[in-house]
């Protein structure tokens, strides 16, 4: 709403982003915009930079009624600070378990954390 309302930001609907235009001397320059109504329709736009969000709904609807999740549908953390889930030996990572940070680097991070945590699980489960 607040974008909405905001006279320097002109939303872009039925739209996705094609190509990041520019190059190694200039840096990003613009971007070529493809419509989504009809697929033959690109506009170019000036821009000096360009940052790129997934958006913030997690693809988790698979596992309802299989892993315990929130009420934003992110899959639930039974322990603080770990990556275990509902059920034992499945882990979660990045995106689906993250309703707070929601960015690349925390994902990753998140993902080193579910290795190691799966790894200890089955050192203990006796495999190794």
């Amino acid at each position: 709403e607040r974008a909405l309302a905001n006279p320097k930001i002109e939303v872009k609907w039925n739209s996705t982003v094609d190509e990041v235009l520019g190059d190694d001397k200039q840096g990003v320059t613009g971007v070529r915009l493809r419509s989504t109504v009809d697929k033959h329709k690109t506009e170019e736009l000036a821009a000096s930079g360009y940052f790129c969000a997934i958006g913030h709904t997690p693809n988790t609807d698979f596992l309802k009624g299989q892993l315990k999740l929130n009420e934003k549908k992110y899959i639930d953390w039974t322990t603080p600070q770990r990556t275990y889930t509902s059920v034992e030996g499945v882990f979660a990572a990045g995106d689906v378990a993250d309703d707070y940070y929601r960015q690349a680097i925390t994902a990753a991070g998140s993902g080193c954390q579910a290795a190691l945590d799966a790894e200890r699980w089955l050192a203990l489960k006796g495999f190794e």
